[in-house]
């Protein structure tokens, strides 16, 4: 009886884990509210941090995610990173059809390994197994697991639960760690989204549930300031084989700069001598630092490799000066030995590095936080910001890849925050100047210059190096109120002494002019106008951020048509928001001759959710005053 009791409980017991298995690589048993607005729907995604020692932990990952479509693939995450200190104990992904059934399993040794970075050989021992899958059909289901073995415990997985487009069923973290070290924390947006905690001595558990997808909305905070989101930090930890106690920014820098940078900085004789040389007879500080960062970028060229996988470490500056290439880390390192030389001070600086605006928090320190290095060059008060990693970026601009956002300056006195250059409104410019004429047939001959500075310099100067059938594709879509557009020619400069990019472009269009019966119309404004109107939300969730403004000014010559004369012409507008300003007037010069003249200007600010449907206002506006038609009757 007891034996028979044995394997009926065992019998049912299988059957229980079968069914928990197939509860979540079924499609059919997944709630469907968790697919609305979803890509993908985590499952199950479990992370384990295990931390034994200074110089010990293991970090195990669960991920089991149902792929709705191919933009939810990459939820996945199918990829482990390795070097000398990071040893991949184990690694598979099984692949279920939509009904649960088995249909692939990947074991470690049918992941593609290569190095962390191609085009270069100063980083072989930093390597990724990653897999490259093709689905056959949608849905499927993926069960990723992973466990890594690390002696470097200074920088701690994140507990990151939440993205666009992506339910999720069920996400935990938990870390456990020697009760005589602190663990630091920095929780962000938990209570809003539910997200549970459990804290204990040694011991610290985050979890949530059943959270459908989030659309995102137009000009809402970056995704950091309103998702869920807790960064780690041991005050004790080892990283390659340098034992460290840290609380705050200070001492952190202080490590960093005595532990990773010092003594890297050096070069040898010979272009100790070319420094010297090529700033013999500069007069400050500004004018050698332009020099030396001028001849970084002829002498080097930049390869891709994120801080954290490359390690934390820059390359030695005398071997970057060898190869000529090297990674942020390197080429930043390098550019401070070369200004050293030259008595100017200077200082290797970590970045939350986007489009979007990021920045460290100050009352939290820790690796997670920084995906870039830049270099600081402080100037007697007036920073100076080097982004060290390109050919192209003119001296002391850094555009919105790293503009106003909080960094960690590393100085031989410890860690400081310091906040990047913030491009004002008006900084931000774009001058449009134009003469287009009109034909009797409504085509229009035009004869453009744009000039551009700031965050809209950072936006146009690429175009440069473009192709001439890429310059013209572009500029097609640019003037794109205008149908019909043949490009007659292009002239780009690059003013890298003002930091001005200037585009002069000719081009001729057909019926621009709309002809019924004896009258034409068409919009005098043929050369910048605003057509996008902001989406509509019934229900906004978030607060309006606009991160940067910006100042449009406009000013065309209109020759009109030789048959025709004005009927009717549109009222000059001044409008006037918090959120920025808006004008245009014509005036006529002679019987055939009209002056139009146009200002816009946005100004960054972060505003509550209930201002975003005033904004859509002005904005809709704005595109109704662009659209506005003069009227021609034949004479």
């Amino acid at each position: 009886m007891r034996i028979k009791l044995f394997w009926i409980t065992l019998f049912l017991l299988s059957i229980n884990l079968v069914t928990a298995q197939d509860d979540l690589t079924s499609y059919l048993t997944l709630p469907s509210e968790l697919t609305e607005n979803a890509n993908a729907v985590v499952r199950l995604d479990e992370t384990i941090v295990d931390v034994r020692a200074i110089n010990d932990m293991e970090i195990s990952e669960k991920r089991i995610v149902t792929v709705l479509n191919e933009k939810g693939i990459y939820k996945i995450g199918a990829a482990v990173g390795y070097d000398n200190d990071i040893k991949v104990k184990d690694v598979e992904v099984r692949i279920y059809d939509k009904f649960g059934k088995q249909i692939k399993k990947i074991r470690e040794r049918d992941f593609i390994d290569v190095s962390a970075v191609s085009g270069g050989t100063m980083y072989t021992d930093s390597r990724v197994k990653y897999i490259d899958y093709t689905p056959t059909e949608y849905p499927f289901t993926a069960v990723f697991t992973s466990t890594i073995q690390t002696k470097n415990t200074a920088n701690l997985p994140s507990f990151n639960p939440i993205g666009y487009y992506i339910g999720i069923q069920k996400s935990r973290y938990k870390i456990t760690y020697p009760s005589s070290f602190i663990l630091h924390k920095k929780e962000l947006n938990l209570k809003e989204f539910g997200v549970i905690k459990d804290e204990k001595e040694g011991k610290l558990s985050y979890s949530i549930e059943n959270f459908p997808g989030i659309k995102p909305e137009s000009l809402s905070p970056s995704e950091s300031e309103i998702e869920p989101k807790v960064f780690l930090a041991l005050n004790k930890f080892s990283y390659d084989g340098v034992t460290a106690e840290i609380n705050n920014w200070e001492e952190f820098g202080s490590w960093m700069y005595q532990s990773l940078l010092n003594g890297r900085a050096t070069v040898d004789a010979e272009t100790t001598a070319t420094i010297e040389n090529l700033v013999a007879n500069a007069t400050s500080d500004r004018e050698k630092a332009k020099i030396i960062y001028e001849f970084m970028q002829n002498k080097t060229r930049y390869i891709s490799v994120q801080v954290g996988i490359g390690g934390f470490q820059p390359i030695p500056a005398n071997e970057v000066d060898k190869v000529g290439y090297g990674d942020c880390k390197g080429l930043t390192n390098y550019t401070m030995a070369l200004l050293k030389i030259a008595g100017v001070e200077s200082y290797y600086t970590h970045v939350e590095a986007g489009n979007e605006i990021v920045g460290f928090y100050d009352d939290f320190a820790s690796l997670a936080q920084g995906n870039h290095v830049i270099l600081n060059i402080p100037n007697n008060g007036d920073d100076i910001w080097l982004e060290c990693t390109s050919q192209k970026v003119p001296f002391g601009h850094i555009g919105d890849f790293t503009d106003n956002r909080n960094v960690l300056v590393i100085t031989p006195e410890g860690g400081k925050i310091k906040r990047t250059k913030k491009y004002s409104t008006e900084e931000n410019l774009q001058e449009t100047n134009g003469l287009y004429t009109l034909n009797n047939d409504g085509n229009i001959i035009a004869d453009v210059t744009v000039m551009t500075k700031g965050i809209q310099y950072d936006s146009r100067y690429y175009l440069q190096d473009r192709s001439d059938v890429e310059k013209d594709k572009h500029y097609k879509r640019y003037f794109r109120t205008v149908n019909n557009v043949n490009i007659d020619e292009i002239a780009l400069k690059n003013d890298k002494e003002a930091i001005a990019f200037s585009e002069k472009i000719k081009f001729k269009a057909d019926a621009y002019g709309v002809i019924t019966g004896n009258r034409m119309l068409f919009a005098p404004n043929a050369l910048n106008r605003y057509t996008n109107i902001p989406d509509r939300y019934r229900n906004r969730k978030f607060p309006l951020e606009i991160q940067r403004g910006y100042y449009d000014t406009d000013a065309y010559e209109i020759k009109l048509p030789n048959d025709y004369k004005i009927e009717a012409i549109p009222d000059n507008v001044t409008y006037e928001t918090k959120f920025g300003s808006y004008s245009f007037t014509i005036t006529k010069k002679d019987d055939q001759t009209l002056q139009y003249q146009r200002t816009i200007k946005i100004k960054d600010g972060l505003y509550p959710k209930e201002a975003y449907k005033e904004y859509r206002k002005f904005i809709k506006k704005i595109v109704k005053y662009d659209g506005s038609k003069i009227v021609l009757i034949k004479k």
